[in-house]
């Protein structure tokens, strides 16, 4: 059995979930709602379910007056305007790599840029991004969307910004035909895609070439979790994603004597050391052997200001 560095929390997941149980610690016996889930992990939303935080879809949904923490996949700004109008305490929890993505799209639609947006159109950080400039963004999931993109003709060149849980190959190969289209494409000053979600990949893709199968710990709405899978997956290597120790149990273990395992970004450690301990007491694996793939030096993130505006 080989557990492979990095995994789990990335530093934005870290400040988003120690904002959530302080604002809880400061809050005692205040009901504190969470729109969306504060990360994609259902361990980390569910403990803080229990603990006493309120998950809802919809600022509407929050009476006027409550305390409302916002996710780390960050908002559209109508989203902080409804807020105000009903009065709530707000404490925003985004990630400083999905800020970094908002301030560009606000910078490119000052200039008159018109800005695609590489990312999958229905996930929360893709709103909250387009919801910057409606009028502005397009978003394209895939190389073919870009050829049948119709932008304004009056803009003032195109523009990128990238979800930043993407997998590296499908951003190069839409990036590959932006470039095509247009040439003069602009693009960030750095990569949009955070050092955490290439650090996993990258690991993952070394530690596929060592075991028989690999197992990414991580919940099906884990965009990084997900191409964690698909990054195993194209080496060749037969990978899961184990959301629940019961999906170990749907497995065959016969004739596998090496498995890997990592976890996306948003998923806690006590997670994967519960399904460590399953693997050694129900199918008598040794170990773990840590494999440090990558050398990750993760930046350090201040909390945000925990006074309710």
């Amino acid at each position: 059995m080989i557990v492979v560095e990095p995994h789990g929390f990335c530093s934005g997941v870290a400040r988003a979930v120690a904002t959530a149980e302080q604002v809880l610690e400061r809050n005692p016996g205040v009901p504190v709602f969470c729109l969306n889930e504060i990360v994609h992990n259902q361990q980390v939303v569910e403990r803080l379910r229990a603990r006493g935080m309120i998950f809802v879809r919809r600022v509407e949904d929050v009476p006027e007056g409550a305390l409302l923490l916002l996710s780390a996949h960050g908002v559209a700004p109508a989203v902080k305007v409804k807020a105000a109008a009903r009065g709530l305490r707000v404490v925003d929890a985004v990630c400083p790599f999905v800020s970094k993505v908002h301030a560009e799209v606000r910078n490119f639609a000052r200039a008159g840029v018109a800005v695609i947006c590489i990312g999958h159109r229905n996930h929360e950080e893709v709103i909250g991004v387009v919801g910057e400039a409606p009028e502005a963004v397009r978003v394209v999931e895939s190389a073919a969307e870009v050829e049948a993109l119709v932008l304004n003709p009056t803009a003032a060149g195109v523009g990128v910004v990238t979800q930043t849980t993407l997998g590296a190959s499908q951003v190069d190969e839409v990036m590959a035909a932006l470039l095509r289209r247009w040439p003069e494409l602009k693009t960030p000053q750095s990569t949009d895609v955070c050092y955490a979600t290439r650090n996993r990949q990258r690991a993952v893709q070394l530690l596929a070439g060592c075991c028989q199968r690999v197992l990414v710990l991580g919940s099906a709405n884990s965009s990084n979790s997900l191409r964690l899978v698909e990054c195993s997956q194209a080496e060749g290597t037969p990978s899961f994603l184990i959301s629940d120790l019961r999906d170990l149990e749907g497995l065959n273990w016969d004739a596998i004597e090496c498995v890997g395992i990592t976890s996306g970004a948003s998923t806690p450690e006590e997670f994967l050391n519960r399904v460590v301990q399953k693997l050694r007491d129900q199918q008598g694996f040794a170990g773990p052997e840590i494999m440090t793939a990558v050398d990750e030096h993760s930046p350090s993130f201040r909390l945000p200001d925990l006074e309710e505006k």
